[in-house]
Parts: structure tokens; sequence; C-alpha cells
């Protein structure tokens, strides 16, 4: 069988975690900003978990990961 090749645009963008859970970071943070609040700011720059199932998908985009 041949190599699977990675989805550059997902390896960009996703990370996988030491326990195989996949982390991202938020959008909305771009533009725009002098209408979002102070706090709605600060919680967009942590990054996050990705559900369970978008990992599924995820796992194939990123195989060696």
């Amino acid at each position: 069988m041949p190599k699977l090749k990675t989805h550059r645009g997902a390896a960009k963008r996703f990370r996988k975690t030491k326990k195989g859970k996949i982390r991202r970071n938020k959008g909305f943070k771009s533009h725009l900003l002098t209408g979002k609040r102070r706090k709605r700011k600060r919680a967009l720059r942590k990054s996050t978990l990705v559900t369970k199932t978008e990992t599924k998908t995820l796992m194939k985009l990123l195989p060696y990961k």
C-alpha cells in the first residue's frame, strides 16, 4: 500500500496532543475587533480541542502527525 499524503492545509491548522486529541486555534479574531468585548477577545486567544466527530475526519487528513 502506498504512503498516505498529509493534508497540508490541515497540518498548518491542527496539532495533536500527547493523548491523541486534536487542538485548534479559534477564529473571529483577525479584524472587526472594536465591536467585540474585551473578555471575548481574551477567550479567542486560547486554543481549544476539536469535537469527537470532527476528530475522526481529521485523523484521516493527518495520518503521520
